[in-house]
């Protein structure tokens, strides 16, 4: 098979078609990217204490008293999960009424009482937030176990869904998919608002999950079907990431604004239901539709993007040496197990799933970690939020000019040296660790964008959504991960930044023995991915793309597609 771009080449790359395309995938993108941080602002955990009843008759001084101090990380603070016995506390109170002035002395009494539990309930802060899942269904102390399982079941839905779409992307299509996506993005965040107790939310979340990354991984592979050339790279590397991070900056202003977690809900519906309306603006991908042998369809609609952009098709754009048949049944027998059928294809597969693995891990474990640290959370996230248009500017850049992995390596490791410094600054220079954290956020989502193109471009046509789906998979198990990071720094409080930068490093490493994709062709077929590389040098140059995998005489011909325009 020919490559697809002879057969597009007519079209130019930057005419009225491709800017209606360009601009409109980048519209699609919002809802995933404003839904993204939803899991840290929804599920936020407001300083709390225990709640002392108004009958118990206590004045506000000695209600403050008693609550235990302790020492954390060497400052003092309210326990959060206990409090001294409230009949004692009580009995105190109406003995030593004298003694309320002195604050010290009540706490010197009431040190050596016993401690219980909040049997009360809690009183939580609203310096920051109104009311969150958190605080609503009181997922603290002995049932804080449950805030991160929420968190995790988030991501595994987001799991299931690119396992489920990639495949249902590859056989029936690109845009179905898409805008399947969408609508479940406002329909289940609609949903959340209702959600009359936990389980009740655990199941609504899941759900939520499910077109979260979907959408973005769909889009991604949309566009980078239909442009071509220096538009798709602009396009895969700026434009979606750029429009991705505008969706992820309006969350933390609407969660500023928007106090409530359950009109927080409401809102996140919005972006999605006025994308809906695109459905009949974004175009089906040209590419997929001559992978499944739908050639007169993808004819059909390459006309008609000529007569968008004033240029004269040609008379004849494919001519089929074989039947169409063959190519849909082909196309069909594609699946999951493809990308481990040969050993070729499966070295690179294991090795970008554990990339993507990595990368979220990180990526997720730094903006959990931000909890921890000074300041504003509003201002912490929109900051880290904001560092993603340099880093994407940075990766769109080095797409232009420099190879894949040698791009990906640079910006990884600069992200792993900053995260592997917080350990130094963590504690005595809050402004210098927040600066690192940036650092580390810019290298890792460089990184990131780069890795996005690379996958792209080391897949098949007949697989490619599958290919990627399966990547943002292993991506959300390590995005399921990343909310138990925290629960590291109780054996030691550098350790989850340690974690972080470890596996940057590591992706690094592996990344070496990825063969390069730079300004070479889309494979369309299994057998025209390159071969994956044994040790080399990241900047170590690589040969064009050449078949591999099983042998011309064991592996049936792709169909054969001929562009006549280039004739």
């Amino acid at each position: 098979m020919q490559h697809y771009e002879e057969s597009q080449s007519f079209l130019g790359t930057w005419g009225p078609f491709q800017k209606r395309v360009f601009y409109l995938l980048g519209l699609a993108i919002i809802p995933s990217g404003y839904n993204l941080l939803c899991v840290i602002f929804l599920l936020a955990t407001p300083p709390h204490h225990c709640f002392i009843p108004h009958h118990s008759n206590l004045s506000h001084d000695w209600i403050q008293a008693s609550i235990p101090v302790q020492q954390v990380d060497g400052r003092p603070e309210r326990s959060s999960c206990s409090r001294y016995e409230l009949d004692q506390v009580q009995n105190l109170s109406a003995w030593g009424t004298t003694l309320i002035h002195n604050l010290s002395s009540p706490q010197v009494l009431l040190s050596s009482l016993t401690q219980e539990g909040c049997r009360d309930g809690w009183t939580y802060s609203t310096e920051h937030y109104q009311s969150t899942v958190v605080s609503e269904f009181n997922l603290v102390c002995s049932d804080q176990w449950k805030q991160p399982l929420t968190s995790v079941f988030y991501f595994l839905g987001g799991l299931l869904g690119c396992f489920v779409s990639g495949q249902i992307s590859d056989r029936f299509g690109r845009k179905p998919v898409l805008f399947g996506a969408i609508v479940a993005l406002s329909v289940f965040s609609s949903a959340l608002a209702f959600a009359s107790s936990w389980p009740v939310f655990l199941v609504l979340f899941f759900m939520l999950g499910l077109g979260q990354l979907t959408c973005y991984v769909v889009v991604f592979v949309l566009g980078s079907e239909i442009l071509m050339g220096s538009t798709r790279v602009i396009f895969s590397s700026l434009c979606l990431p750029w429009a991705y991070v505008f969706g992820e900056l309006m969350l933390p202003v609407t969660s500023y604004l928007v106090r409530n977690w359950r009109h927080l809900s409401l809102a996140m519906a919005v972006p999605g239901l006025a994308c809906v309306p695109l459905w009949w603006l974004i175009p089906e991908s040209p590419r997929w539709l001559v992978s499944r042998g739908r050639i007169q369809e993808a004819e059909l609609l390459l006309r008609s993007a000529a007569l968008q952009n004033r240029v004269e098709a040609p008379h004849v754009i494919f001519f089929s040496a074989k039947v169409e048949k063959p190519t849909s049944e082909q196309a069909e027998s594609s699946t999951f197990l493809d990308l481990l059928r040969t050993p070729n294809i499966r070295h690179i597969t294991l090795i970008l799933w554990f990339i993507w693995f990595s990368n979220n891990v990180c990526y997720f474990g730094l903006s959990f970690n931000m909890s921890s640290l000074y300041g504003n959370p509003f201002l912490n996230y929109s900051l880290l939020t904001a560092v993603e248009f340099p880093a994407y500017a940075a990766c769109w850049l080095a797409a232009r000019c420099l190879p894949r992995r040698q791009s990906y390596v640079c910006f990884v490791l600069l992200g792993a040296l900053a995260l592997l410094l917080i350990q130094l600054t963590l504690n005595s220079q809050p402004v210098l660790t927040l600066i690192l954290v940036l650092v580390g956020k810019f290298g890792l989502l460089a990184g990131t964008g780069v890795l996005y193109m690379y996958t792209s471009e080391l897949s098949p046509t007949v697989i490619r959504t599958t290919a990627m789906s399966t990547c943002a998979m292993f991506s959300r198990v390590g995005s399921s991960v990343s909310p138990y990071l925290l629960q590291l720094a109780v054996f030691n409080q550098f350790l989850p930044w340690i974690v972080v930068g470890a596996l940057s490093l590591l992706s690094v490493v592996v990344c070496v023995f990825l063969p390069e994709t730079f300004r070479q062709p889309l494979p369309d077929t299994i057998q025209q991915v390159a071969v994956a590389q044994r040790l080399r040098w990241p900047w170590a140059s690589t040969p064009p793309l050449k078949d591999a995998g099983k042998s011309a005489e064991d592996t049936p011909a792709a169909p054969e597609v001929i562009c006549t325009t280039c004739l």
